[in-house]
């Protein structure tokens, strides 16, 4: 049973509302695995599955923006943690540093809106955090993203094109 398989028959029992909201808070799928769902499987109205997974997507962005940091603090202090989280932050900082330092939070926007993956809230607030981005910045930076990567995940899965065909 693949893992994708795996959440949903784990969430059989919850209103797809619900499963929507959930989907959506998953660092792996976030709204880009929410709304198809929405959409395909529970055949939810366009406009309620990007809500539920625009509201589900958001959730864990504020405990993330709080407390990333003091929580990684102290996880550090573990030294297979502290490998990851070298890792993680170095890998971001590496990877997007020329964006944020010109553009700003306004990058924040677009790495959070660019519905692929290793992309969208989750690692948005890693962003945030390694490039020091105040909380309300990033709070409204990382709305504003997840805002539109629900719109192109929307607007995809409606009509049936895919990413790929988009980028090419």
């Amino acid at each position: 049973m693949s893992f994708e398989a795996f959440v949903l028959d784990l969430l059989s029992s919850v209103p797809h509302w619900l499963a929507t909201m959930i989907i959506g808070a998953m660092p792996v799928f976030e709204l880009r695995g929410a709304i198809p769902i929405a959409l395909g499987i529970y055949d939810m109205h366009p406009v309620a599955a990007y809500v539920f997974a625009v509201t589900g997507n958001m959730l864990p962005v504020i405990p993330l923006l709080l407390f990333l940091d003091p929580v990684s603090t102290y996880l550090r202090r573990y030294s297979l943690f502290d490998i990851f989280f070298s890792w993680l932050f170095g890998r971001t900082h590496r990877n997007h540093s020329e964006r944020f330092e010109k553009y700003g939070t306004f990058a924040l926007t677009l790495f959070v809106a660019i519905p692929l993956p290793v992309t969208g809230a989750w690692t948005g607030c890693a962003a945030a955090f390694v490039f020091g981005i105040k909380f309300r910045n990033a709070l409204i930076a990382i709305f504003a993203g997840v805002l539109i990567a629900g719109l192109v995940v929307s607007t995809v899965t409606l009509t049936g094109i895919s990413l790929i065909d988009l980028i090419i």
